[in-house]
């Protein structure tokens, strides 16, 4: 098998797997409101629920980091990807409020190696590919969120439990998922780190204040992206006046918004730089905060998760694709790291609106995530303002432009 064969099976393979991803999530997320009925948890405890999945998950990332010095990343990822589907599935399976305890707890901890371990594997893969690819998988990933978050408007239109909205999902991805881990593709070269490529050379204290930068943007990104995962269905009924099966809807708009800047994304990446992308999506962002907190209704309150999700779709993964061009010997390392600070947007995101919007109210609140968002702009040049290539020799030119390698096989 040719090294372009094997790079494209395994950015196939690995989209799939961030296809899978946004699945699981958005199944989680879009029927909070009803996870919080069917146990009986109280407003005043739901974010301590919710904020106990990413503190795990950040544990997680950081057990990662450790680990895949010893195993590759697409065998953390390989067995980590199961379990998240697993733990799902078992959040809709109990009857008592420990059940959930138990079931959200798993969740936290497979998802923090999952999303460590795949964003390992897109970085060597963009490396390896020598342009802007990063963007992609995480289309795959709102693609998945569509389905996801389409799936749980069905389950509250038809009035499924919890379980039965969840098994059809895990049934069918469950095996897709390990089918597909057999072509994953570890970091080969500079990129690699572990037993997939080269030793790890580690970050050291000047490394990590480098990165400090990009860990104060992903942290901020995921307190917006965590406003809409855990407070748009509330928001949407509590606030606007939604029913229960409307207040599905924002999570699904705000995805099918991120796939659409996703898909494009790339190209804007490679045409412009990253540092342009980041710093339009960061402007769009703050201003579809504003318009969700201003909302007279929930058609205009969905027209600011539209712009939500066109802004911030952006911002995540050049990042972590950030990360890797700043530390190639280290890159693994590195995007575990910057992994925990997804989590930290998470814990800070989900309480800190809540607390803001039982203090004062949900509208203002909403502009709380605005102002932080808004930070990205004194960070955008850590992302560099020249087009992404690394001049690898899968990079091939036509006059002024990347070609992609393997043009008409399997592409995110």
């Amino acid at each position: 098998m040719t090294d372009d064969v094997r790079l494209r099976r395994g950015r196939g393979a690995l989209g799939f797997s961030f296809f899978v991803q946004g699945v699981a999530f958005a199944l989680l997320v879009t029927r909070i409101p009803a996870i919080q009925d069917r146990y009986g948890i109280s407003d005043g405890l739901l974010p301590a629920f919710l904020a106990a999945v990413p503190v795990l998950a950040g544990a997680s990332s950081v057990a990662t980091e450790h680990l895949v010095k010893r195993v590759a990343p697409s065998v953390v990822l390989r067995w980590a990807q199961p379990l998240v589907l697993l733990s799902l599935l078992g959040v809709g399976a109990g009857g008592q409020m420990w059940h959930v305890a138990v079931a959200l707890g798993a969740f936290g901890l497979s998802v923090g190696a999952l999303d460590a371990s795949m964003n390992m594997l897109g970085v060597s893969l963009q490396r390896a590919y020598g342009r802007s690819i990063m963007l992609g998988f995480h289309a795959a990933y709102s693609l998945g969120g569509i389905l996801g978050a389409s799936a749980a408007w069905a389950g509250a239109h038809w009035e499924l439990n919890l379980f039965v909205s969840y098994l059809p999902a895990v049934v069918v991805l469950l095996p897709l998922a390990l089918l597909g881990s057999r072509r994953y593709v570890d970091g080969t070269g500079p990129a690699g780190t572990g037993p997939g490529g080269a030793a790890d050379k580690g970050l050291g204290a000047g490394g990590f204040k480098l990165l400090l930068p990009l860990c104060l943007v992903m942290a901020c990104a995921y307190i917006g992206d965590s406003t809409v995962a855990n407070w748009s269905a509330k928001y949407l009924q509590d606030v606007l006046g939604s029913s229960e099966q409307m207040a599905t809807v924002p999570y699904n708009v705000y995805m099918v918004t991120t796939l659409v800047g996703r898909a494009v994304g790339d190209l804007g990446v490679r045409r412009f730089g990253a540092e342009a992308v980041v710093r339009a999506g960061t402007l769009v962002a703050a201003a579809g905060f504003a318009v969700v907190a201003a909302a007279p209704g929930a058609w205009v309150g969905m027209l600011g998760f539209t712009l939500l999700g066109i802004g911030l779709c952006v911002i995540v993964p050049q990042t972590f694709a950030a990360a890797g061009r700043l530390f190639p010997g280290a890159s693994d390392t590195a995007v575990a790291r910057l992994n925990i600070f997804n989590y930290v947007g998470f814990l800070v995101g989900s309480p800190l609106v809540g607390a803001v919007g039982d203090a004062w109210s949900y509208r203002g609140a909403m502009l709380v995530p605005m102002a932080l968002v808004l930070v990205t702009l004194f960070q955008a040049r850590s992302f560099g303002s020249e087009p992404a290539r690394y001049g690898v020799r899968h990079e091939r030119r036509a006059g002024d432009r990347a070609v992609d390698v393997g043009r008409g096989g399997n592409e995110v």
